[in-house]
């Protein structure tokens, strides 16, 4: 493809290209849909950037806080126009977590404007007020400035370079102490490439998705690359989909999508509730790369899609299983479209020792599916001493090239670690994997692996085998994390239904999820909590936040509907039950407390 310098130089380039042409269609929930072209796109562009410089936006950060909707992504492209730096977020809300995350955010960047739209605009500000940035312009975007000032002919280009900032994507799962990763416009258009010639995507290609504009997944590979392509995206909200699955399969076949990218969990979600109704209606023959990424991809979701959506024209072959992370910009390796796909089911001990070993007859195994080949950058995979490993050894993966992030905004510290703590200019992603036969399979988080016994515990794979073990647990999320009571401990978190909540019950799933993790995984479960559906926190791309949840455990703040606490454990997240008894603190109809097993 021609060569650019920024990624501002190939929307102007498109715009000029495909005319009235759909840049974005977005689906809103009354069934009606919005249509941008890139003739419409590239004028609000160049309006909004007009006002955005005379503002002084140029060269700094700009907080953009929109509902799902087309205006994100005009607002985005008026950042570039400007030359400004767009920090993607998502609305504050009015408490918890999402408040907490993006106040974190307006602290980390320093921003002094903030983009939103009309309908949002008070409530925005008012969070600034309270927030103590009352003097933090907020703008609302789709409000008309014809007859104010300069219009879209007044636009100048800002004389943006390769190395300028295009954005700060800030990664999932962060909350007080946020992390901005600063993309380059080279960072932006080297991984617009890989990605291009990992899936062959083209101009004729049409993109569908429900991920948030703030996610890296769905910002980077369902919104900047059709245009960075000159192709069609079409979206609706991440809230759409969660109510019906089947809403987004529906706009791949009305749409006649062909690139649809989701996690896992999303995957999973339509094979439990797609109706036979609703998959009758449908036809996915022409969906060619159903990209699987932002967590671990499980094998037996690959096949139960795949089976379940035959029916409807969906070919096996187009899923393709991706590896990425926002330090990356995004996409770092992928499964070539049209393949069934590479796996290995190796010998599960051996795999706790850090070792990929073909399964033994009669011996326990894990099954692990291939993210594919690396595109795009150099990787190598490394033990805890920082020496590069030989093929089939487990260890951290690191990356190098022109993708590579520059670090984190306005943290040294952190961008040290994890940007300028190897020679030779290696990114440390903190996830674990190995390479084979040239293929690379993840297998967890640095920081998340259990060490147990001397043996290293995925906590994926005991999530998802309680979760299989009964159906009170089908519809759940669960996490599994370790604490130190004496010694370092297993707690495992599990969601049950609302009605499998009798006593007598929950003892008995209760001692069902001790008894598999004894057997399967050889090391004591004395801690389990069954907790209400919604309990568990996931990330916008449905990363279980172990880490948070861990933090909540810790800090007592997590009550299950029943319990098995080791009495260690039990002294260290509720002091005061274990000084004056359990009785004396019990409400009536309150938690049930089991017993150690």
């Amino acid at each position: 493809m021609t060569s650019y310098s920024t990624f501002t130089e190939v929307v102007r380039e498109r715009a000029g290209e495909r005319g009235g042409a759909d840049a974005h269609v977005f689906l809103h929930d009354d069934g009606t849909a919005e249509h941008v072209s890139y003739t419409a796109l590239d004028t609000a562009a160049r309006a909004l950037a007009v006002r955005l410089r005379a503002l002084g936006a140029q060269g700094e950060p700009v907080l953009l806080l929109y509902p799902p909707g087309a205006e994100f992504l005009r607002s985005f492209t008026g950042c570039l126009y400007a030359g400004a730096v767009a920090v993607p977020a998502p609305l504050p809300g009015d408490r918890g977590e999402r408040l907490q995350r993006v106040s974190g955010i307006l602290r980390d960047t320093g921003a002094r404007l903030v983009l939103t739209d009309a309908a949002n605009a008070a409530e925005v500000s008012l969070w600034l007020a309270m927030a103590g940035r009352g003097e933090v312009v907020c703008l609302a975007t789709d409000v008309s400035a014809a007859g104010t000032g300069p219009g879209p002919d007044a636009y100048e280009d800002p004389g943006t370079g390769p190395d300028d900032l295009a954005f700060l994507q800030y990664t999932s799962g962060s909350t007080s102490r946020p992390r901005g990763v600063m993309v380059s416009h080279r960072n932006l258009l080297a991984n617009q490439e890989a990605f291009r010639q990992a899936f062959g995507t083209t101009p004729d290609d049409r993109f569908a998705s429900w991920l948030p504009h703030y996610h890296d997944l769905g910002l980077i590979g369902q919104l900047l690359h059709p245009l960075w392509l000159g192709a069609t995206s079409v979206q609706m909200s991440a809230a759409s989909f969660v109510r019906r699955p089947a809403r987004w399969l529906r706009a791949i076949d009305t749409y006649g999508v062909t690139v649809s990218s989701a996690p896992d969990f999303a995957y999973d979600l339509c094979v439990r509730r797609v109706t036979d109704e609703q998959l009758a209606g449908l036809d996915l023959s022409r969906w060619r790369v159903a990209l699987n990424g932002a967590e671990p991809v499980r094998h037996r979701t690959l096949d139960a899609f795949a089976d379940r959506f035959a029916a409807a024209g969906f070919r096996r072959g187009s899923l393709c299983p991706a590896y990425g992370l926002a330090e990356a910009t995004l996409f770092v390796s992928g499964a070539v479209p049209g393949t069934a796909g590479v796996r290995r089911t190796v010998d599960a001990a051996a795999l706790e020792r850090d070792e990929l070993r073909p399964a033994r007859a009669g011996e326990p195994v894990r099954t692990l599916v291939s993210s594919g080949r690396v595109r795009g950058h150099e990787l190598r995979v490394t033990g805890p001493d920082g020496r590069e490993l030989p093929p089939g050894r487990v260890g951290e993966i690191e990356l190098r090239g022109d993708s590579v992030a520059g670090g984190y905004w306005r943290d040294r510290e952190e961008s040290e670690q994890a940007f300028g703590a190897v020679p030779g200019g290696f990114l440390r992603t903190g996830d674990l994997g190995v390479l084979d036969d040239g293929e690379l399979y993840i297998t967890g988080r640095l920081k998340e692996v259990a060490v147990l016994s001397g043996r290293n515990l995925y906590p994926q794979d005991v999530e998802w085998a309680v979760r299989e073990m009964s159906p009170a647990f089908a519809a759940g999320n669960g996490a599994v994390f370790t604490v130190d009571a004496e010694r370092e401990q297993l707690v495992v978190l599990q969601e049950v239904r609302a009605q499998d909540t009798d006593w007598e019950q929950l003892r008995v799933l209760a001692r069902r999820i001790q008894t598999l993790i004894g057997q399967d995984f050889e090391v004591p479960a004395g801690n389990v909590l069954l907790v209400r559906p919604g309990t568990v926190r996931r990330t916008t791309s449905g990363k279980i936040q172990r880490t948070l949840m861990r933090k909540l455990f810790l800090a007592g703040e997590l009550a299950g509907v029943y319990e098995v606490l080791d009495p260690a454990v039990r002294g260290l997240i509720r002091p005061w039950n274990t000084l004056l008894g359990n009785d004396l603190l019990q409400p009536a109809g309150g938690t049930a407390q089991g017993t150690v097993w």
